[in-house]
């Protein structure tokens, strides 16, 4: 009879030895209570912890990946849209993410959430689209600030995508092809005010000199019947009396000379 009741307490004192001893990988940490007042952070390796008198939770210091779920924002222009976000958190203080808050990864997943909408509300749609990385610097100040009493350090944010109604993508597409007309009538009307300012100061330079008008009017003759080529075509050429002017002038002066019969 004794031998039975000694194997039974000898069975009872291993099951409570072996819960007593806890083991802890090295991304984890132990928050130990004693009779329900906090203790000591413990971990990693071998945890013996006293039955009853003795309870841990186990946290994860491992960065954890969170998927924000798509919220409806309308931006300040007033266009509704949809945006989706991640964001990267990790605890850093075992203790308060335990006594601090009930669940942290939930309280944090909410706070995304509500954050991701106030501060994309103040902002157009323009700067949603274009200036991405500063609206994730923004959100992750606010919920790093607002985790920092909960043991919770968010090391980063990014807005994955922002969704657009059918209506609102065909307005944008021609705002933009409008603004793609527009930039092109004003490059078309600049090369035109710099051609015609070039054209008036290569008129200003033949009118200095009388004489390289008539030869910038021989080397235009010369470029057209090269380009006609064709000897069947007939090119009809005006001739300016500018040409003759110097020959009409010797003329004029040796019948001015001769004498009278």
């Amino acid at each position: 009879m004794i031998f039975p009741a000694v194997v039974v307490i000898v069975v009872i004192v291993l099951v409570i030895l072996l819960s007593s001893l806890k083991i802890l990988r090295e991304y984890q940490r132990g928050v130990i209570f004693l009779f329900g007042r906090f203790q000591a952070v413990k971990g990693p390796g071998i945890i013996v912890l006293i039955p009853i008198v003795q309870q841990m939770v186990r946290i994860d210091l491992r960065t954890i990946v969170m998927d924000v779920p798509p919220q409806d924002v309308i931006s300040r222009d007033n266009v509704p849209v949809k945006v989706n976000a991640v964001i990267l958190f990790r605890v850093i203080d075992p203790e308060k993410a335990v006594i601090q808050v009930e669940d942290a990864r939930e309280a944090t997943s909410q706070l995304a959430q509500t954050t991701l909408r106030s501060v994309l509300g103040q902002h157009e749609l323009d700067e949603m689209l274009s200036e991405r990385d500063k609206l994730n610097h923004d959100i992750q100040l606010i919920l790093d600030q607002h985790t920092d009493a909960w043991g919770i350090k968010v090391s980063n944010v990014e807005i994955k995508q922002v969704d657009l109604d059918e209506g609102m993508i065909r307005a944008i597409a021609r705002q933009a092809e409008a603004e793609r007309q527009r930039r092109a009538k004003i490059i078309n009307a600049e090369g035109e005010q710099q051609a015609s300012e070039k054209l008036m100061q290569a008129a200003q330079t033949l009118m200095q000199q009388p004489q390289s008008i008539q030869l910038r009017y021989l080397q235009t003759l010369v470029e057209v019947a090269g380009i006609a080529g064709n000897k069947t075509n007939t090119i009809a050429f005006p001739l300016p009396l500018d040409l003759f002017e110097p020959l009409l002038g010797k003329l004029r002066k040796s019948t001015d000379a001769a004498p009278p019969p």
